[in-house]
């Protein structure tokens, strides 16, 4: 009597499971880009909704070395907005390790609860959040050595402004505000030098956030960008008194058109843009007396005295060179990191305390820097060093 005997080829059959596992992943991830691209323009494939600002463009292909073999993502190129994904960072090849992924995910700005699926998802069992946790706290570690490093030459531009976020205190809610400073240094090159917590944007809070940055080692500080606070200007005045206040100008346009009727704004932004567009700080100063009395003959008295009252404080720009005039005399470049702050914060809604909040900022913050700003030169800081010249030779 014969029996039948079954035979398995095993190097087949473990290709064959590699090949699925494989082919899992890769369906799994590129799941992943698709639904993160739909977040970010905020509809789906060939849906129409009202308000979007970004679209997709098709997608690229780029290839992933995972612990299942090479796959092929099929990444979004959204038209309009700038794609970015927690999972696969742009221009990586290979994939990292399970602690590494798990910390860029949530300082991506994915929640803890995601991060628990889509580890499931990816590696076969989920990661519990204490892990999350307790991993968070050895990157935070190393954030805040980051927050507190050294600052090293002269910073002739400071840009400054706060952010308000929400902290539970005693049972209750408040706001708490983290306050932010990027700086352009002497080589012309853009960097974050401080973000530390204030109750408020008061006066004590801004001498304290400026004492911390001098004490820090910055130096050299020339003109300091940001909205106008009473508070802030008496503390920068005290801790760096050879610098100059520039009232943003988009924050100036803002408290005009606060007082100018809906249908009419559009044609007074116009005006007000023209201000700035001058050659020089008298033709400005013309500029924003003639569109003062332009607004008076509109009927518009009071935002016609808040342009006679605050123009000037918009134009110390004007003394340094003209190449530097469009980044220097706004607070856009920091008011785009506040919108990214903003939207990582969302995600974790109410934070238990204030240091929580601080680092979670910082975490985006060096991000951003790590991964956005890349190494491309901010300003030519040439032009200053020749204005320079040019003024001593002219005193002596």
């Amino acid at each position: 009597m014969s029996a039948n005997i079954v035979t398995v080829d095993e190097e087949s059959l473990r290709k064959d499971i590699k090949n699925l596992v494989r082919k899992t992943v890769e369906e799994t991830l590129n799941a992943l880009l698709d639904e993160g691209a739909s977040e970010l323009v905020g509809a789906g494939r060939y849906e129409r909704t009202a308000g979007r600002e970004a679209y997709r463009s098709g997608h690229y292909a780029r290839k992933l070395v995972t612990g299942a073999g090479e796959v092929e993502l099929n990444v979004p190129k959204p038209r309009g907005a700038t794609f970015q994904t927690a999972v696969i960072e742009r221009y990586r090849r290979r994939e990292t390790s399970v602690e590494e992924a798990i910390v860029e995910m949530y300082l991506a700005g994915v929640s803890t609860r995601r991060i628990e699926d889509v580890s499931e998802l990816l590696w076969g069992a989920p990661v519990s959040s204490g892990t999350v946790s307790n991993l968070n706290e050895k990157a935070f570690a190393s954030i805040e050595a980051w927050r507190q490093r050294p600052l090293e030459g002269d910073c002739p531009y400071v840009f400054v402004d706060g952010i308000y976020l929400k902290r539970s205190w005693g049972g209750s809610y408040e706001n708490v505000a983290v306050l932010v400073a990027i700086g352009v240094n002497s080589t012309g090159d853009r960097e974050v030098i401080g973000c530390a917590e204030g109750y408020t944007e008061s006066a004590d809070s801004w001498r304290e956030f400026f004492s911390w940055l001098r004490g820090r080692g910055l130096s050299g500080v020339r003109l300091v960008t940001g909205d106008k606070c009473a508070g802030m200007l008496g503390a920068l005045e005290e801790v760096f008194p050879g610098a100059r206040y520039q009232r943003c100008t988009v924050h100036f346009y803002r408290n005009v058109l606060g007082r100018v009727p809906v249908t009419r704004r559009k044609a007074v932004a116009r005006m007000l843009k023209a201000i700035h567009a001058q050659e020089s700080r008298e033709a400005c100063s013309r500029k924003a007396a003639e569109v003062a009395d332009e607004l008076d003959g509109m009927r518009l008295g009071a935002a016609a005295r808040t342009v006679r009252d605050g123009f000037s404080e918009t134009l110390a720009y004007t003394d340094f060179p003209p190449e530097h005039w469009r980044r220097i005399r706004t607070n856009n470049g920091i008011e785009r990191i506040n919108r990214e702050i903003r939207r990582r914060t969302r995600v974790v809604g109410t934070f238990p305390d204030g240091n929580s909040a601080l680092m979670l900022v910082t975490a985006r913050l060096k991000y951003i820097v790590e991964h956005e700003w890349g190494k491309r030169r901010y300003l030519d800081m040439s032009k200053l060093e020749e204005m320079d010249e040019l003024s001593k030779k002219a005193e002596g």
